[in-house]
């Protein structure tokens, strides 16, 4: 199992499927399923029944998206960039963009 560039809160771009083209923010991220939760990206519709403390209707709600159709949006120029590591001077590891070499990790 390989380990994921892509992290909660990170802003992405979708490579491929029905929401090709559209960005979001990364709400949730399983590893070992390799597989991200996109904000606006991916929604589904859900028939749920009344209980007591939630309505029933048809819920929208984003499903899981695999980890290798969506890429890191560039810092500078918003289009979608690869992930590499640079260690700073005091000693940091952070994950820079190989677009414009922006730092990604806040």
């Amino acid at each position: 199992m390989s380990s994921m560039n892509v992290k909660k809160g990170d802003r992405v771009v979708v490579l491929a499927g029905k929401d090709k083209g559209k960005k979001g923010e990364v709400i949730s991220a399983s590893p070992k399923e390799q597989r991200v939760i996109v904000q606006g990206v991916n929604l589904v519709k859900r028939h749920t029944r009344p209980s007591a403390t939630a309505q029933g209707g048809i819920v929208e709600k984003e499903a899981s998206i695999h980890v290798s159709n969506v890429a890191h949006e560039d810092p500078k120029d918003g289009k979608p960039t690869r992930i590499g590591h640079k260690i700073l001077e005091d000693g940091r590891k952070v994950r820079i963009a190989r677009r414009s070499g922006e730092v990604i990790d806040r």
